[in-house]
């Protein structure tokens, strides 16, 4: 059944099981986008090679010959390291080169300035190609030996117009007049050489052309260095404090003292797990307006790639539909062209409140969007824009804007109130079920039982802003539901979005958010593009990851829900490593990564040959075993052949113009039979994607587009159907392709499979955050928040996929793979920890300890440890510029979870795992006062409070029995107590933000909180009395003192 409700082409609904699909209004066919071919002869920048002044084409080295326009041998000579990339031999300088650095002086030439920037006037080839450079994944230039590489473009002189108007005139001189300073230190440009202002320009503006869109920034040598060595330090004073412990056992407690070794192994473990990965951090640096001067050149067609934006929501009652539409409209908001980008909303709660709500938001964004853009605001969301306490009039010189913002804020008021009555209106369902304006029964009445709806609501001719231009498009999508299928959750959700989002638009990159991260820095994609875009890294990137940053938390952050040392610090390390991990939200796609692809495969150079023996005597070495590999030879070759065919049919490359499998499989006819044959065995699409040929299609285009020849209404059809509830029984979505299967942490065991394959990832931090979203700041909440990720991480461990088994013949860097393996093992952790945080109350209630009498030779070991410990803390904020103040609350929560949370989470995981039994813990509320961070103060009881307060209460109850003791035991006893009290209050002091949680603002704690753990610790301490009491025991006859003198 299909009921329209705007103009933008109606809400489609149907299922394709059922062959149901009603189209109540014609939808106008779209324009197939037009690709045009580039070639490329220069293997650095693209550009033909011309001919010298004699004819013959120009050979940069004549030791091997490597093709390398003149321009970029000009500019590797005056910029670079002045070495061919393949034999990595001096260039020569040629006649009319400028002289550099390193000529022989009978070279030089007086006159060779005046042909330095020749490259202006050499144009070859198509005027819209690219200016591409190369840089390496380090962000230097590609060259073999790892050495750097500078490369050119060709670029016309209008290209640079837009690029002088974003600096004001001081501004721009100032810049130009650095770069000539610049080229006078490289000895390049003389002071005295004549010319004019405009030549100055335009020659700065080609060698800003010509320089990489982004650069790997290593931390300083002078942080980085001692980190290393203290980390080494500690690992050697690790070896001999385990050796001590080890070696001297507590022959009086040793239970206790065999336990607090098995932790202290373990802890030391984890923390090399999480140590090493952090050994190569590394920041980087982009360039926004190279990649506007190389992709958005004036009069010629945008080259930026497209982008489809992923936003899923499930229930619009606990999310809140003004949060999603805050989102939404920073979305459509973003600076980047409108024609580019496209919006999909899942829907998987089928809620008609969200479909209403999208519709005011589609409505809204007619005036909205202009507004951001001709005043150019952050953040584009209105809610978080209205909201900001700061001066909004601050860099404003339009007259108009004062008068325009206050009409706005009012528009967005109305808009608010007509959210709000919406979910007014949805707190009751009619018995009849909703229905639409139209009168119609909404499709989704049933949440389990539904077919699959797609509504258009912006993107197509009509729905324009109030000044009359383009908006980008917004669709609303509801996956079909129906009993008895596995529909897997948000990854489930995710991969109907990946083929909706192919069929209908095929942007060659994605973007994926929660419906509460809304987008704080309107260049964000810009951002990422520079990455993405790159034309040596671009290819072999997965993701880009970008940290995720909060709004609403308290400055005082009690429980580390900015999780700055992760995202600051962890990420950090692994971009210097294969990439960070995939967190979920708040990350670029490559669309091929998704689709189950192995990265593409770099041209190998040809190895150097050694011509310091005879060629016979490297025949004769070297004759045996050709001879042995002569008879494989040829059936390898065949087989290579085929293969590389194949990967190029499958990474689109091939069939970039193919339509359907009809149109592919012709062109398969080309081949031999074995080829055929071959290659139809290996690429069986429909196995593999689903029967779509329109998604098969566009799975082969590698820089997306639509198929040619489609019509809207087919495209629609064709979207019903890829969301179709069966569409992926027996298929690989969820096991190689997309969204990967099989636990409630999706994005960790995503980016990991992608890694395997050799993808790489990158982590990109501007200084103004991306995306902010919001996070939950009680102490309830949070648990729960961090249960569900320990849940996923367990989940993991016991699957196929663990990061300690799978994938060892693949591509995964090893330091990588301890990254991912600390991520699944962490909650494990919580085991030892809860053992170790009671051992100190243990020790204090019978007078024992895990230690024996230390010698003065065996306290410095302990004493190096804890300076170890501290000097490897306080160098790791002295490279990442993380505070105090969030690394210790990193600590402290690091030990309130791991004895709440992440133990809950390994039973609770062992059980659905091992017995099937799926455990949940339920939430109730009481109400938060309603003032700034009152949700702060709000407590909701859960289990998880048990054992943090159980310890708190043992380790208290431990420390009044240890001193009561020493009192009564004399001076003697006071020096082991300091010992053991010292343990005790380092678990005090880092479970004391959970204290303070419990006690909330009026300090007063439920009352079965206090009842269990006060139960528990009591019986704990009449166990203790009745086997070991405060007075010793007597073990011989009692003497008395008879009073007489004998």
């Amino acid at each position: 059944m299909v009921s329209t409700t705007m103009a933008a082409g109606g809400l489609f609904t149907g299922s394709y099981t059922r062959d149901e699909l009603y189209v109540s209004q014609p939808v106008e066919e779209d324009q197939a986008p037009i690709h045009k071919s580039i070639s490329r002869i220069c293997r650095v920048c693209g550009d033909e090679i011309g001919l010298r002044e004699d004819g013959e084409v120009f050979v940069a080295c004549y030791e091997c010959g490597f093709p390398v326009c003149r321009p970029c041998y000009e500019y590797e000579r005056s910029e670079g390291n002045q070495c061919c990339p393949q034999c990595n031999t001096r260039y020569k300088r040629h006649k009319g080169s400028p002289r550099v650095e390193g000529d022989e002086e009978e070279n030089f030439d007086a006159n060779d300035f005046d042909e330095e920037f020749q490259i202006k006037n050499s144009h070859h080839g198509s005027p819209d190609r690219r200016n591409a450079t190369n840089p390496t994944e380090n962000g230097d230039y590609n060259h073999a030996n790892g050495h750097t590489f500078s490369v050119v473009g060709s670029v016309a002189d209008k290209d640079f117009e837009g690029e002088k108007e974003v600096y004001g005139n001081e501004e721009w001189k100032e810049r130009v007049e650095k770069w000539k300073t610049r080229q006078e230190k490289k000895g390049l440009v003389s002071k005295f050489d004549g010319g004019n202002d405009q030549g100055d320009e335009d020659e700065f503006l080609m060698a800003e052309a010509r320089q990489p869109l982004w650069r790997k920034v290593p931390i300083s040598s002078s942080k980085i260095n001692p980190y290393r060595i203290v980390i080494v330090l500690r690992l050697i004073i690790l070896a001999f404090f385990f050796r001590f412990r080890i070696l001297t056992p507590a022959y009086d407690a040793y239970p206790l003292w065999l336990i607090s070794v098995i932790c202290e192994i373990w802890f030391a473990l984890s923390w090399i797990l999480d140590q090493f990965p952090k050994w190569f951090p590394i920041t980087r640096e982009t360039y926004l307006d190279r990649l506007s001067l190389r992709f958005e050149r004036e009069g010629e067609p945008n080259q930026l790639g497209p982008v489809d934006f992923f936003v899923s929501t499930v229930d619009p009652l606990k999310e809140p539909p003004i949060i999603t539409a805050n989102t939404v409209l920073s979305i459509l908001a973003v600076d980047y062209p409108v024609e580019k980008v496209s919006c999909y909303v899942s829907d998987d709660g089928a809620s008609m409140l969200l479909f209403d709500t999208l519709s005011e938001t589609a409505e809204f964004a007619r005036r909205w969007v202009p507004f951001c853009k001709k005043y150019s605001i952050e953040p584009r969301a209105p809610e978080f824009y209205f909201s900001q306490k700061i001066d909004y009039l601050k860099d404003k010189v339009e007259p108009t804007f004062v008068k325009d913002r206050r009409a706005m804020k009012r528009e967005y008021e109305e808009f608010k109130v007509r959210i709000n009555a919406l979910v007014a209106k949805a707190q009751k369902k009619p018995e009849e079920g909703w229905v639409m304006q139209d009168g119609t029964p909404w499709p989704g009445n049933n949440t389990r039982d539904h077919p699959g709806m797609i509504q258009v609501y912006l993107g197509s001719e009509g729905a324009l802003d109030v000044d009359g231009k383009e908006l980008a498009k917004l669709v609303y999508v509801s996956r079909e539901k129906r009993p008895g299928y596995q529909h897997h959750k948000k990854a489930g959700a995710m991969n109907a979005l990946v083929r909706v989002s192919a069929v209908l638009t095929n942007a060659p990159f994605l973007l994926n958010l929660d419906c509460d991260h809304y987008v704080n820095n309107s260049k964000a994609v810009r951002e990422a593009m520079c990455f993405l875009m790159d034309p040596q890294l671009g290819k072999k990137l997965c993701y880009v990851q970008f940290p995720q940053r909060f709004d609403g938390i308290d400055r005082h952050d009690r429980y580390a829900n900015r999780n700055i040392v992760f995202f600051d610090i962890n990420m950090k390390g692994l971009d210097g490593i294969q990439g960070p991990v995939y967190v979920g939200t708040g990350c670029v796609f490559n669309r091929q990564a998704l689709y189950g692809y192995d990265p593409p495969v770099s041209e190998k150079r040809p190895k150097m040959t050694c011509d310091c023996w005879p060629s016979w005597c490297c025949c004769c070495c070297c004759n045996g075993r050709k001879k042995s590999k002569s008879k494989k030879k040829g059936l390898k070759s065949l087989l290579s052949g085929l293969y590389i065919k194949k990967k190029k049919i499958m990474m689109g490359k091939k069939y970039s113009r193919k339509a359907s499998l009809e149109d592919i499989e012709e062109g398969l006819e080309g081949y031999e039979e074995l080829e055929k044959s071959s290659l139809m065995s290996q690429k069986n699409f429909e196995k593999r994607f689903g029967q779509s040929p329109v998604f098969i299609a566009s799975t082969l285009k590698e820089d997306g587009g639509l198929p040619e020849g489609t019509t809207s209404t087919a495209l629609i059809k064709e979207a019903i159907h890829v969301i179709s509830c069966g569409y992926e029984e027996k298929t690989e979505w969820g096991k190689e392709i997309g969204w990967i299967y099989g636990s409630v942490t999706e994005d960790i065991l995503t980016g990991f499979k992608m890694h395997c394959r050799g993808w790489k990832s990158v982590y990109c931090m501007p200084k103004l955050p991306a995306f902010k979203g919001s996070a939950p700041i009680n102490l309830s909440d949070r648990l729960h928040q961090v249960l569900r990720w320990a849940l996923g991480s367990v989940e993991i461990f016991l699957s196929r996929h663990c990061p300690l088994w799978y994938a060892y013949g693949g591509k995964l860097k090893w330091l990588e793979r301890f990254a991912y393996i600390n991520t699944i093992v962490y909650p494990f952790t919580s085991i030892p920890l809860l053992a170790y945080c009671t051992i100190p109350a243990v020790c204090l209630l019978t007078g024992k300890f895990i230690i024996p009498t230390l010698t003065n030779f065996a306290s410095v070991w302990f004493m190096a440890l804890f300076l170890s410990i501290i000097a490897t803390g306080v160098l790791e904020l002295r490279w990442s510029g993380v505070s105090i103040v969030d690394w210790w609350r990193n600590e402290q929560f690091w030990v309130i979870g791991g004895v709440s949370a992440h133990l809950f989470a390994v039973f609770q995981g062992l059980l659905k795992v091992l017995a099937g039994v799926d455990t949940n813990f339920t939430v109730t509320s009481k109400a938060a006062d309603d003032l700034e961070f009152g949700e702060l103060y709000l407590f909701k009881w859960t289990t998880l409070l048990i054992p943090p307060t159980t310890l708190i209460i043992l380790n208290m109850v431990g420390v009044v029995a240890g001193v009561s003791d020493a009192i009564n035991n004399g001076y003697g006893t006071w020096g082991p107590l300091f010992g053991k009290l010292f343990f005790s209050f380092w678990v005090i002091v880092h479970l004391y933000p959970f204290l303070k949680g419990l006690m909330g603002r009026q300090n007063r704690t439920p009352t079965i909180v206090v009842l269990w753990s006060i139960l528990l610790a009591s019986i704990f301490s009449l166990v203790w009395v009745r086997i070991d009491p405060f007075l010793p025991k007597q073990t011989g006859p009692v003497l008395k003192q008879c009073g007489v003198e004998c």
